[in-house]
């Protein structure tokens, strides 16, 4: 008799523990959907894969060039990228234009202008509205050539 007593509630522990599982799932759906910041940055991902053979021989011009992108933000929340050259020299007079936004946390995006203030430093025009990280999407030009490049930035 005992041990038909205990067998008779199997069932609904299993029961229960489902109805935990689908309880947490839902829990986790609904926090996902709540947080989303919304639709993720370069949403040209078909058109893009439409010409990716372009895209490739951007990327191969690009590294051939040997230019190093660094980036930080300052004390001011203020990013600053450093541009050096092949040669490891700095990179000097480049036309820059970014955009900054935030991969996580609350949807914020905010555009940047870069001013040189030595010779391959250039700090941007703004200083990035929240704490946290980054994405700076930016498109460098000097001397004919151009370079896209993300970088991460973390303001403190």
């Amino acid at each position: 008799m005992t041990q038909q007593s205990r067998w008779r509630y199997f069932p609904w522990i299993i029961a229960a523990g489902m109805s935990v599982v689908v309880a947490v799932n839902i829990g986790m759906v609904t926090f996902a959907l709540r947080t989303f910041p919304g639709q993720a940055p370069g949403g040209e991902g078909f058109d893009l894969s439409n010409r990716y053979n372009q895209v490739i021989d951007r990327v191969h011009a690009e590294a051939a060039l040997g230019w190093k992108i660094g980036a930080a933000a300052d004390d001011t929340g203020h990013p600053v990228l450093l541009l050096t050259n092949a040669d490891h020299a700095p990179l000097a007079h480049a036309q820059i234009g970014a955009t900054a936004d935030r991969p996580l946390g609350s949807a914020s995006t905010t555009r940047v202008a870069f001013n040189e203030t030595t010779p391959g430093r250039y700090v941007g025009d703004v200083a990035l509205p929240l704490p946290g990280q980054w994405e700076v999407l930016l498109t460098a030009s000097a001397d004919g050539h151009h370079v896209t490049a993300t970088r991460r930035v973390v303001v403190k």
